[in-house]
C-alpha cells in the first residue's frame, strides 16, 4: 500500500486512545525526559491544588505531567515524559 492510501485522520485512533484513557494509570511506568529515571506513575511527586496538578520526577523534581482543570476543559501537558508504559 502507498502511504496515501494507509493515512486515515485522527477519529480512526478513537478506540485506542479510549483503551488508553479509560483505566487507572497510576501503575503506568514512566521515563523522565530530564534525568531517564523510569517508575510508576504513583511514584512520582504530586503537587497539586484546586485547579490542577503537577507530577515531578522523585529523582530530578523536573515537572512530568501536568493537568489543569478549567470549567470547560482538562489540560494535560505530558512534555517531561519521554515514554510511558501502560501494562494492559
Amino acid at each position: 500500500m502507498q502511504a496515501e492510501e494507509m493515512r486515515l485522520d485522527g477519529n480512526s485512533a478513537g478506540g485506542a486512545l479510549r483503551e488508553l484513557f479509560a483505566r487507572d494509570v497510576t501503575a503506568a511506568r514512566t521515563t523522565c525526559r530530564e534525568c531517564g529515571a523510569t517508575a510508576p506513575i504513583a511514584g512520582l511527586l504530586l503537587y497539586g491544588g484546586t485547579m490542577g496538578l503537577v507530577l515531578r520526577c522523585s529523582r530530578c523534581e523536573a515537572a512530568v505531567i501536568r493537568l489543569v482543570r478549567t470549567p470547560r476543559a482538562l489540560h494535560l501537558d505530558a512534555s517531561g515524559l519521554s515514554f510511558m508504559t501502560i501494562e494492559v
